[in-house]
């Protein structure tokens, strides 16, 4: 999370590199210990380049499936210790696919952004 430098007002706010190399880190963790995963992607502004202070991370996991509801999939998969706030999606296999067809501008969207963690 961002500290407060000293006693100012000003903050110092984690680079774009910090920030994905620990969310690869997590991902990677993610992967040796959940076998349903087939993927974790960031998308928005960290994926973009366009990332500055105040910015979040926008993580997308992909499960091969889950009897989980998705807020339970949100509980589960939360990456705790990361060095800003997380958006987090997850879905299954069958929802990311369906997420093209349901909401074709937002799967575009994030077809041109995202990057493998």
């Amino acid at each position: 999370m961002p500290v407060r430098s000293l006693n100012s007002v000003v903050f110092k706010w984690p680079d774009r590199e910090a920030v994905l190399t620990a969310a690869r880190q997590w991902a990677s963790v993610l992967r040796q210990r959940e076998p349903a995963l087939e993927a974790a992607y960031c998308i928005g502004s960290c994926a973009r380049g366009d990332w500055g202070v105040g910015s979040d991370l926008d993580i997308i996991v992909v499960l091969a499936d889950s009897t989980l509801t998705p807020t339970e999939r949100y509980a589960k998969y939360y990456p705790d210790g990361l060095p800003v706030p997380v958006d987090l999606w997850v879905y299954t296999k069958a929802e990311w696919a369906a997420l093209a067809i349901r909401s074709p501008q937002f799967w575009q969207r994030i077809q041109r952004e995202m990057m493998m963690l």
